[in-house]
């Protein structure tokens, strides 16, 4: 297709070089309003802060790994668009009466890309594979409760367990991996991990390392071919950038910031080519604590910090409104959420109470200091991430009011979680959790969770939290599960290992060629398989 420019030279076309970068803004300045130019209408383009890593579903930890890996990769079960637990892979499963054995029955004629077709023994080796003391998963723990796996039959796996467990069922969701290609390999490599081979609507086709990553629809997908061609991921690490490309065609998604959504968003040209979505997210943002460094091991400490932060400040400044404040590891859509948990009161007075009573004390330049150290420490945060750049520097502030100097280094995201957080080279962080929708946080808070690469790298630990953790695996009522959940989630706002900082609302954007697209209790990208560009569309800047 021929590229087109607006009246200030400005090319759209596929041969774009960052002088785009440099001159779009000239659009927004004299009004521009050359309509966007869509290379494939049967492409999906998505917006990407980070590159993926590891894209083998029990090692992609983070977020970036998650979301391209959940493509390629089918669990035996899911979510459905209102949170109810289904089929994925497995067609149907019975449940013993004891509650300790899930008999699975798998989908006939269900194929790998490369051809070959899915069967229990694969079930088997993903089992065996992720429970691998010598494979560096974060998962591992999700199978701990398991006593066997048994092979039935090609399609019936038998799962037992060795005790009651809540979660048994979203466990299953993690991606089933394919025995004839892994077996006997290193799992760990990134030859394995770059070209992964999966049951699930699109397959891999390309990447090129910190540009992009293009999926496949694959054609035998059991559920039926995808609607869209090609989902491709364009890793942009800064949201104004990603937003120009955006508005000119060179995306299609990005969850856009409260400043885009409040400020940019609302005009005509916006409005007539993209639709906008708002809730809250299933998650929170958070500023962690390495529990192992002395400057953070006394609780009086934390609750000091907790006191001197003002969230509705961050939330007015940073998120615009569009978010609350949270008050623990739950957010308020969540069943386990306790609403009784008292959020910290804002008070500078209180917070430098605490700190005198932790034996901080005032000196001659106005910050605080103990046995002639003065408390001074480096939050790490992701380059890319204004919300939570934004949040450090007015938590910056907020500090320095209490004589607490903290200083802010912003890293490359991939650099930053495996050469500082799995590692435990840090002070302080701020991150945010997307969660699941079961409350079960064993791997996160866990103490036996802190080793390379698994989720509690705070290193925090609480007995109580601990026994409380396995109980509520361990318990089917909702009601009981409910109460272990309200008093864990009471433990760690006294604890504070965190400052639970806000509940983001989620800003998604997306084309308005795209259709099928519903909003619904687990978000809009539940259906994605059956989202279509009508021929009219298809057509609109042609």
């Amino acid at each position: 297709m021929r590229s087109r420019e607006c009246k200030h030279g400005i090319r759209s076309g596929p041969f774009r070089t960052g002088l785009l970068f440099l001159l779009a803004p000239l659009c927004f300045l004299y009004g521009c309003t050359r309509e966007p130019e869509i290379k494939s209408p049967n492409t999906i383009t998505v917006g990407s802060l980070a590159d993926a890593k590891r894209l083998l579903p029990f090692l992609a930890s983070d977020s970036a790994s998650g979301e391209i890996s959940g493509y390629i990769f089918n669990g035996l079960t899911k979510y459905d668009k209102n949170i109810t637990i289904i089929g994925d892979l497995a067609e149907a499963w019975d449940i013993s009466p004891d509650g300790l054995t899930i008999t699975f029955r798998l989908r006939k004629g269900v194929k790998w890309h490369d051809g070959k077709e899915l069967t229990a023994d694969d079930v088997l080796f993903t089992y065996r594979t992720v429970t691998n003391p010598k494979v560096p998963t974060p998962y591992s723990s999700v199978y701990g409760p398991v006593d066997t796996v048994e092979v039935k039959d090609p399609h019936t796996v038998a799962v037992r367990y060795k005790e009651p467990y809540a979660p048994a069922l979203e466990s299953w969701g993690m991606g089933i991996i394919p025995k004839h290609v892994l077996e006997g390999k290193d799992v760990t490599s990134p030859e394995l991990n770059r070209n992964p081979i999966g049951t699930g609507p699109y397959k891999l086709k390309e990447w090129v390392t910190g540009q992009k990553i293009v999926l496949e629809a694959f054609d035998d997908y059991f559920e039926g071919r995808p609607n869209i061609d090609r989902f491709v991921a364009r890793i942009i690490p800064d949201t104004a950038t990603m937003f120009l490309e955006l508005k000119f065609g060179g995306i299609d998604y990005m969850g856009i910031t409260p400043p885009q959504y409040k400020l940019q968003a609302n005009t005509d040209f916006f409005r007539r080519y993209f639709q906008t979505f708002r809730f809250p997210a299933f998650g929170y943002t958070y500023l962690g604590f390495n529990l192992l460094d002395p400057l953070f091991s006394d609780k009086r400490v934390r609750q000091a910090m907790a006191h001197a932060v003002n969230k509705q400040e961050i939330i007015a400044g940073v998120l615009l409104g569009y978010g609350t404040p949270c008050t623990g590891p739950f957010p308020p859509e969540s069943w386990a959420y306790n609403p009784d948990v008292r959020d910290y009161e804002y008070s500078p007075e209180r917070a430098k109470a605490l700190l005198a009573e932790a034996g901080w004390k005032t000196n001659a330049y106005g910050l605080i200091e103990k046995k002639g150290r003065t408390f001074s420490f480096t939050v790490l945060v992701n380059q890319g991430n204004d919300a939570r750049i934004k949040t450090a520097q007015i938590l910056k502030e907020q500090f320095r009011r209490i004589g607490i100097e903290m200083n802010i280094k912003v890293l490359e995201w991939q650099a930053m979680l495996h050469d500082f957080i799995d590692k435990k080279r840090f002070e302080a962080i701020i991150l945010g959790w997307a969660l699941s929708r079961d409350p079960d946080l064993y791997d996160i808070w866990h103490s036996s969770k802190t080793k390379e690469e698994e989720f509690n790298f705070i290193s925090y630990r609480n007995d109580e939290v601990d026994r409380l953790l396995l109980e509520g695996r361990q318990t089917f009522d909702r009601e009981k599960r409910k109460r272990i959940y309200h008093r864990i989630h009471a433990l760690l706002a006294e604890d504070q290992p965190y400052l639970f900082l806000y509940v983001p609302d989620a800003l998604p954007v997306l084309h308005k060629r795209f259709e099928g697209v519903e909003k619904a209790p687990l978000g809009i990208w539940y259906d994605f398989i059956h989202w279509y560009v009508p021929k009219d569309k298809a057509e609109w800047y042609r």
